[in-house]
């Protein structure tokens, strides 16, 4: 809903004062004429649904398992008896199948239970201390950020919320701005909204910056909830165009803040008014058509940002190694590779617990699982709250070709509140008028709570290499928009292999109104 509020300049002033994942495949058909389609559900033996495992079924190609257990993933040609998908997970015994006449199955997974006792032998085994050390003495040639080109498949799923709505009517000089009125038109407002985006693209990654190449995207939400918000604006700005002098301005003031706002329709050419409509224009300045490639990259750009070895990063564990316990628990392969397990814990004012898995080699981090143990914000001043209630994931990172490690898998999930309990008054003043200037005056009360969950599910190839050549001569075409989609489409990826939907994506459907 917040998002919505701040396209409105009007609405603003009143709520908001002062993978690995498979390339594009050929579709082929098999023996029958249908499409040659590989999917499948994974389970315990008890029946639990087997999230984010891995499924490769060629040398460089393979699917990711969604939060519910769910794959699918297309062949570009017609499997051979000795053809097979190896399905691995964390916790789980690794399994291998034919390829073969499998088209839908669920397939049943064992628990594998980390060695406490150790399997491996080392001459002078290290302290967890030691190895903690090691992680950190090796962060910069692990991951560096040397010049590649990748493919990912990202989905982001938005939940927002209105916790609370409660407006106070105190005072209006405006008849038509009457307790009717506002119970109306928040009777407008959605009490809950949900949106998806499922982006297929290239990121070019070169020391001089960052290109992203959008190839294909989806979004799936409810026009009809920006709809009644843009009626609800539409309806406030109609009854102050038709009441505030051509020549005024607004004062809006909440608490001991105030701001002057400008709108078009209202307000003429003042001095004053001039001076906000700049200010205005300023924050539109980005045409509307570059709006999604540009929000993709900054997603890009914050996860980034946010990965563990990164200075100012969130999630602290290595940089603020010193607030938190460490203990080693045993060992575990991850894709061949001999891992230490290692959990750690606040043992300060530290906000996460998780585990690591540390490759014995190198002392990369191969896994990160992490979930914050207390609020990372709780901002209170003056009757304006924020809250960030929700910081956990999963992230995963392979070798590449030149040795340092990259992304491969990231889920990870942000819940945020945001609230506002102050005083609002809206005054109507006129530069040309002698004396006090006010004219009209509008008082209300807010105590309004707004909550939004974030989740990510990003699924990335193996990179090729990626010259200073190649990265200069790329252009981005910044002038792509996502197609728009009332119910979730599965033939919009054909001949693509991505990760599965879930069953509130699969079931979501924007109601006709009648």
């Amino acid at each position: 809903m917040i998002n919505q509020v701040l396209k409105s300049p009007l609405l603003l002033a009143f709520f908001v004062p002062g993978l690995l994942l498979a390339q594009q495949t050929t579709k082929t058909k098999d023996t029958l004429g249908l499409p040659l389609e590989i999917k499948g559900e994974l389970k315990e033996a008890n029946g639990t649904p087997i999230p984010y495992a891995t499924i490769q079924y060629g040398e460089k190609k393979g699917v990711i398992s969604n939060d519910e257990g769910r794959f699918r993933f297309l062949l570009d040609q017609l499997p051979q008896e000795t053809d097979s998908m190896k399905i691995t997970c964390m916790g789980f015994e690794s399994k291998t199948l034919p390829l073969a006449g499998f088209r839908d199955s669920s397939i049943v997974l064992s628990s594998k239970t980390i060695d406490l006792k150790g399997v491996y032998v080392f001459d002078n085994p290290l302290t967890v201390e030691e190895i903690i050390e090691n992680v950190q003495e090796n962060i910069p040639s692990n991951y560096k950020n040397d010049s590649h080109k990748t493919r990912f498949f990202l989905r982001l799923s938005n939940f927002s919320t209105v916790d609370k709505m409660d407006i106070t009517f105190k005072k209006s000089s405006i008849k038509e701005l009457n307790k009717q009125l506002l119970d109306s038109v928040l009777n407008l407002i959605p009490r809950s909204t949900a949106y998806y985006t499922e982006t297929l693209g290239d990121v070019y990654r070169h020391k001089r910056g960052l290109k992203m190449d959008v190839v294909r995207a989806a979004e799936l939400y409810d026009k009809s909830n920006n709809g009644s918000l843009e009626a609800m604006g539409e309806r406030l700005e109609a009854i102050f165009k038709e009441n505030v002098k051509p020549d005024s301005y607004l004062k809006i003031k909440s608490g001991i803040f105030g701001t002057k706002m400008q709108l078009d329709s209202i307000l003429d050419e003042s001095e004053e008014a001039a001076e906000v409509e700049e200010e205005i224009k300023e924050e539109v300045k980005e045409p509307k058509s570059t709006f999604f490639h540009k929000r993709m990259r900054g997603l890009w750009e914050d996860i980034e940002q946010d990965h563990f070895y990164q200075e100012d990063s969130k999630l602290n564990v290595f940089e603020k190694s010193h607030k938190y316990n460490f203990t080693l628990d045993g060992y575990a392969d991850i894709a061949g590779e001999g891992t230490y397990v290692i959990s750690f814990e606040p043992k300060r004012s530290a906000d996460f617990k998780g585990r690591l898995f540390v490759n014995i080699e190198d002392y990369a981090v191969m896994r990160i699982e992490y979930e914050n143990v207390q609020l990372l914000r709780n901002f209170r001043l003056l009757g304006i709250t924020y809250k960030e209630r929700i910081y956990r994931g999963v992230t995963s990172f392979r070798k590449s070709r030149s040795g340092s490690y990259r992304l491969a898998f990231l889920e990870k999930e942000v819940g945020n509140q945001f609230g506002i309990d102050r005083p609002l008054k809206v005054v109507e003043k006129n530069k040309n008028v002698r004396g006090r200037r006010k004219q009209n005056e509008l008082l209300l009360h807010l105590d309004i709570a707004n909550g939004s969950r974030d989740k990510f599910e990003l699924v990335v190839y193996d990179e090729d290499q990626l010259s200073a050549e190649n990265f200069e001569s790329f252009t981005e075409k910044k002038n792509v928009e996502a197609t728009y989609l009332k119910a979730y489409d599965p033939s919009f990826w054909e001949g693509y292999s991505t990760m599965e939907p879930n069953t509130a994506l699969r079931q979501f459907t924007v109601e006709e109104s009648k």
